[in-house]
């Protein structure tokens, strides 16, 4: 395969075995490419003509999966939408997300997230069981704009890759599973909400967030994790004062 336009660029890539290497080191690839051509076709050249071991992840090319997430000179961005042209002549560095356990190359271990995805209770949990039968849970577009942005979440793990506070602490939930937190707690049809405070007022959970705001901006779906997590500080903080209230109230 030779580029058209006879343009050519280096692709420098992070290689890692943890089974092999005593150290992660880089390897760079001369690839030709076109105008059109994303890093993750870069990434696929390279797999297919220079160097079959090459491990990364990908699946739609479409920006909807999430799966080819990695660090391009040092950016968090989703490979299928970022394009080789933008780096010509000087070249690229394609890294693994930061944060994450290299499994191999650049594809990381995402077991943490999916542990605090799983905590947060992604689903909806109605007030009382409806059957089938009885139709669907009706919502008005008011309703459905309170969290609809925050379901556009694709999981891509950019916004883990971007948040220092993760890099230091990884027992902090996260930006990700605590804008889908919200999304949940969000949603007229839920009532999961106080079980999820308890995630949401731990250690771990909204009060670790140090307002840096880079989640925000590298999310490739306009998603606002930073506005999620300031919302549930508010919660948070009603939900604590509250305890104190409540008792008056029921006297």
């Amino acid at each position: 395969m030779n580029a058209t336009n006879g343009k050519v660029i280096a692709i420098e890539c992070l290689r890692y075995d943890p089974q092999t290497d005593d150290a992660p080191h880089y390897e760079t690839y001369q690839v030709p490419f076109t105008d059109d051509m994303s890093v993750l076709q870069g990434l696929q050249y390279i797999k297919d003509h220079l160097d079959g071991s090459l491990t990364f992840r990908w699946s739609c090319r479409m920006a909807i999966c999430g799966s080819c997430g990695g660090m391009v000179n040092g950016v968090p961005r989703l490979s299928c939408e970022t394009f080789l042209r933008d780096f010509y002549p000087e070249g690229l560095r394609v890294e693994p997300l930061t944060h994450f356990p290299i499994q191999r190359d650049l594809a990381v271990d995402q077991t943490d997230f999916l542990v605090k995805l799983r905590s947060i209770k992604p689903y909806i949990i109605p007030e009382a069981p409806k059957p089938v039968t009885e139709g669907t849970f009706l919502q008005t577009p008011q309703q459905m704009d309170e969290y609809y942005q925050y379901s556009q979440c694709i999981n891509c793990l950019l916004c883990y890759a971007a948040c220092p506070q993760y890099g230091l602490d990884r027992e902090f939930t996260g930006p990700g599973a605590l804008a889908l937190l919200h999304r949940y707690n969000a949603d007229s049809r839920d009532a999961g909400k106080a079980e999820r405070m308890e995630l949401v007022n731990a250690d771990e959970g909204v009060w670790g967030c140090t307002l840096v705001s880079y989640c925000s901006e590298v999310c490739p779906k306009s998603i606002d994790p930073a506005r999620a997590v300031n919302q549930n500080k508010v919660e948070s903080t009603k939900d604590y004062f509250l305890r104190f209230v409540a008792p008056r109230r029921n006297g």
